[in-house]
């Protein structure tokens, strides 16, 4: 409690019995039993809170019963309920104005003064007369009905106005009527046990309601708008609001309280008060019986420095903007009170109210951050200074307060990188003043960031995660590198090196941690999945860290450079492939044979490469497998054909040779060797062009014809000069064949080679058609045959004959189609075809002469078929 009001005696000991009163500016006007009426001058002496109080008029025949005065000084007239009439009077000379004839019977009048946004004031009147209520306005110096009267359950025994609608308080219950035209009417509850309703009106249009020691506050719609009612130590017999207060009088005292918050203001202990009134803001007058008093307000400024140290803010912040002081000075004190109504909300552990307020007075997030215990460093915590010592938190108590910290600082963060690279300067303010404040936008997020990572480490570490990930994320890498190891989160410690470019920590921790029994980060798994983002930038590193991984599971580890992801897909792929030949050759091979067939790598050093690979593997296979068998069982098996690993990549050869068309022959050629892999020696001389090098091979080394003709039928084409006479060169090795050296130094036992007339015969009788038949027959030998060479020579001229009767037969269906083209085009040319001005046209229907131009081009097609 504090001293809000200061009463002071105006009248005392009047001899009249005061039976109402009424007020407006220096001026209180009493009307007594008797009926007369006096009016006071009430001056305040300058300094004191002494007044001189003057009978200015004193109407001994007002009336025989004054029972209710109000004052409308816009329009100088005082409305009066007299002898149960209303009149109207004169407020200066009180000569009488008007008389209300229809409200004559009446025992109580309500006014409500409307100010539109014109600034014009319109006043409305309520008048209950017996069972009814009337309803009235003020225009040109009378009273004038407003609209038909309203029927009411009982005889009104106190009423207000509550903007559009009508609170009435009957004996035994309060009613609301609507002014909507119909005179809706809404039954709100009992009066209770007093003698008398209450319904007084509030300075924002609503009015209080009384029932019993319990007040509550209505709208329009008759709705409470208040939590809870306000509970008087009494029943008050008259109310008034004066904002931020309402005063009540009870039977032995004045009470005042606040509605919100809700609190008992002041009692102040008067005589047996029975009325009260008020001239405007800050003028209050209460009366008795015989004395009448007069409520001085104590200084606001002194008000607010009681309540602040009794820790009354959200009253300090109503009186302190209430203040008639300059802009700056109030918005100043306004901001003080307000910073230290959220620092004593923090200290009654109000959290989430708290940062609400902080939040919108824009203080300093780091001086939010420091009612925290443990989450800035200590250097700067010590420069900060509160109001008072600071709560000690701990448990679910600890857990509340951050997670009403990290909604704070949510918000804040979303506000400051919105405004990061805003060229406008950056301030927050103080929670206390002379304590200082983050200047830079950047270091304030930092501070933000790492302050939310340690709250999620003591709240939720789920989202530890996401934080970290994000792009803008400005965490301290040092103070989170600190927090993150002391709560054994490695997995996130990974994202924050990751995020922050610490690739050569993040590795070394995964490395670390790949052997710990218990770690989150056992094994080489998240290893790979590092190496493969790191991309080419990072190349040297990838180098660095793989080779572990690459020797306990090679398999995993060559995902490092194949899998299917940007970063990993262009990584260079030479220094890749030397990186794996000189410390993991065996990775190699599928290296090679991933970027090829998977990523259609097209270069020819790398297929020369894997030829090489391949023929290395060949080679020491080959050499082991021969070792492995007894002398006598050596037996030459078809080139991949062979059991094991030998067959397999002896196929992988094989079938590169033939699918490649990319690698350069012409340099690999002398990796082979002379004395086997004859059939891959072929390959390579057929993709140089050496075709009877190659049959060669196949017809007197390899003694294979099948293989000879299928070499043939791949490398045949008659457009082309190199290969067009294959067939004739495979003629030539069955009938001519050279000499055994014609190959070179081959380290084989070979017999001579031998002529083979029947396999020559049998190329001529199958592929007649791609020998020159010139050429084929110079070559067969002098001892052939006639009937031999008659096979050939009819089967030659049979193809012959054939060809030409398909040529007659496409010619005669390519004249016989021309003859037919050039009927239907003589058709077509004699139609004739007469347009007229008088023709339509068929497109936008006009006639021809005023067609439109975006259809003449249709014109002749139109009528061309007419």
């Amino acid at each position: 409690m504090h001293d809000a009001y200061e009463p002071v005696p105006i009248l005392e000991k009047l001899p009249l019995q005061i039976d109402c009163l009424a007020a407006w500016d220096d001026w209180l006007l009493v009307g007594t039993k008797p009926g007369h009426l006096l009016l006071y001058r009430i001056k305040k002496d300058a300094g004191t809170n002494r007044f001189e109080v003057t009978l200015e008029k004193s109407n001994k025949n007002f009336s025989k019963k004054i029972q209710q005065l109000f004052v409308v000084s816009q329009y100088k007239i005082l409305v009066s309920l007299l002898e149960n009439n209303i009149h109207v009077h004169d407020l200066l000379t009180f000569q009488q104005i008007t008389v209300v004839s229809k409200a004559r019977g009446a025992t109580l009048f309500a006014c409500d003064l409307q100010q539109s946004s014109s600034g014009e004031a319109k006043l409305r009147m309520c008048v209950a007369v017996k069972r009814k209520i009337q309803l009235y306005y003020w225009k040109d110096r009378d009273f004038h009905e407003l609209q038909g009267d309203f029927a009411a359950p009982d005889i009104p025994k106190s009423m207000a106005w509550c903007e559009n609608s009508i609170c009435v308080g009957f004996k035994r219950d309060y009613y609301l009527i609507r002014m909507d035209g119909r005179g809706t009417v809404k039954e709100l509850f009992p009066t209770g046990k007093q003698l008398e309703p209450l319904v007084a009106p509030l300075a924002d249009g609503k009015v209080a309601v009384g029932q019993d020691d319990l007040t509550v506050v209505l709208n329009e719609e008759g709705v409470c708008t208040q939590k809870c009612a306000l509970n008087w130590t009494d029943i008050p017999v008259a109310m008034e609001h004066q904002p931020p207060y309402i005063i009540a009088v009870l039977p032995r005292y004045v009470e005042i309280r606040t509605l919100e918050p809700r609190l008992l203001v002041q009692s102040v202990e008067l005589q047996r008060p029975r009325f009260i009134t008020s001239a405007g803001s800050n003028v209050v007058y209460v009366a008795s019986n015989h004395f009448v008093w007069r409520l001085v307000p104590i200084s606001i400024a002194s008000q607010i420095r009681q309540l602040l140290q009794d820790k009354q803010f959200e009253l300090a912040l109503q009186l302190a903007k209430m203040k008639d002081d300059s802009d700056a000075d109030k918005r100043q004190q306004i901001h003080h009170i307000q910073n230290l109504f959220a620092f004593n909300l923090y200290c009654q552990k109000r959290f989430d109210d708290s940062m609400q307020v902080f939040a919108k007075l824009g203080t300093d997030p780091t001086h939010v951050i420091g009612l925290y215990p443990d989450l800035l460093p200590s250097d700067y915590r010590k420069q900060l200074h509160y109001p008072n010592p600071l709560p000690t938190l701990s448990g679910a108590e600890l857990e509340k307060a951050h997670l009403a910290l990290i909604d704070y600082l949510t918000q804040k963060r979303s506000h400051l990188v919105k405004q990061l690279n805003d060229s406008d300067p950056f301030t927050t303010s103080p929670l206390m003043e002379g304590t200082p404040t983050i200047k830079s936008r950047k270091k304030l997020l930092q501070i933000i960031d790492t302050t939310l990572l340690k709250c999620y480490l003591h709240t939720n570490v789920a989202l530890v995660s996401p934080l970290l990930r994000l792009e803008n994320n400005h965490c301290h890498i040092e103070e989170s590198e600190y927090v993150l190891k002391k709560a054994h989160k490695y997995s996130e410690l990974i994202i924050l090196y990751e995020k922050k470019g610490l690739h050569q920590k993040a590795l070394q921790v995964l490395l670390d941690q790949s052997t710990k029994a218990n770690s989150p980060l056992k094994g080489h798994e998240r290893t790979v999945q590092y190496l493969q983002r790191l991309g080419v930038e990072n190349l040297g590193m990838i180098f660095e860290f793989s080779p572990w991984v690459l020797k306990i599971c090679p398999e995993d580890g060559l995902k490092i450079f194949t899998e299917d992801l940007t970063e990993v897909e262009t990584l260079p792929r030479d220094k890749v492939l030397n990186f794996l030949k000189d410390g993991f050759k065996e990775l190699a091979i599928p290296y090679l044979e991933h970027i090829i067939y998977m990523w259609d790598e097209t270069r020819p050093e790398f297929h020369n490469v894997l030829i090489q690979l391949y023929l290395e593997k060949v080679q020491g296979l080959m050499k082991v497998y021969l070792n492995s068998l007894p002398e006598d069982e050596i037996k030459a098996k078809s080139a991949g054909k062979e059991a094991g690993e030998l067959g397999e990549y002896r196929n992988k050869l094989l079938s590169f040779l033939e699918v490649s068309s990319s690698y350069e022959p012409e340099r690999l050629i002398s990796d082979f060797p002379f004395d086997g892999l004859l059939e891959e020696r072929a390959l390579l001389l057929g993709r140089m062009g050496k075709h009877e090098q190659a049959l060669f091979i196949y017809v007197h080394i390899l003694k294979d014809t099948h293989m000879a003709e299928e070499y043939c039928h791949g490398h045949y084409d008659s457009s082309a000069n190199g290969n067009k006479d294959v067939y004739l060169s495979l003629l030539r090795m069955y009938l001519s064949p050279p000499d055994v050296h014609f190959l070179g130094p081959i380290k084989m036992e070979l017999c001579e080679p031998q002529a083979n007339l029947q396999a020559a015969l049998k190329v001529l009788q199958l592929h007649h058609s791609k020998l020159n038949t010139t050429k084929a027959i110079n070559l067969l030998p002098a001892n052939t045959q006639i009937r031999e060479i008659q096979v050939f020579l009819e089967s030659v001229l049979e193809e012959k004959a054939g060809r030409k009767r398909f040529d007659q037969v496409l010619k005669s269906l390519l004249q016989a189609e021309f003859l037919r083209v050039q009927e239907e085009r003589i058709f077509h040319q004699q139609v004739k075809c007469v347009i007229t001005d008088e023709k339509t046209c068929r497109v936008c229907k006009k006639k021809i002469g005023n067609r439109c131009a975006s259809c003449e081009y249709l014109i002749l097609l139109q009528y061309s078929v007419l």
